[in-house]
């Protein structure tokens, strides 16, 4: 909300900008919900000025532009934090495998679908 705020944007401008569905940002932000690694992955496509570690975790400026933060900028973060986005990039990676499977599951089915009837 702080980064839509900035940018000047409304809620829905911004959901509209990363291609989720209407009113999933406030929803998000009033269950306190977490954001899909899809979401994650849409909202710095689009805002490639975002900084991940920021985005992440609240840590450091909100725009890579305000320091030129690289990636060298991580091993300056606490010991806390650089495990926190560790823990993260791996819930992350792993909720991707499972919907890199569960589709391809669903396409293996069809396929095997369309042999039996043939």
């Amino acid at each position: 909300m702080q980064f839509i705020k900035h940018a000047g944007l409304s809620a829905r401008q911004f959901d509209i900008s990363i291609g989720a569905s209407n009113g999933y940002t406030l929803r998000m932000s009033k269950n306190k919900a977490s954001v899909g690694s899809d979401v994650i992955e849409n909202i710095l496509k689009t805002y490639p000025d975002l900084n991940v570690v920021w985005l992440l975790t609240g840590e450091g400026p909100m725009l890579k532009s305000q320091h030129n933060q690289d990636l060298a900028d991580f091993d300056k973060l606490p010991y806390g934090k650089r495990m926190e986005i560790d823990r993260i990039i791996d819930a992350k990676i792993r909720e991707r495998q499972e919907e890199q499977r569960q589709e391809l599951l669903i396409e293996i089915r069809h396929e095997l679908g369309k042999s039996l009837e043939g």
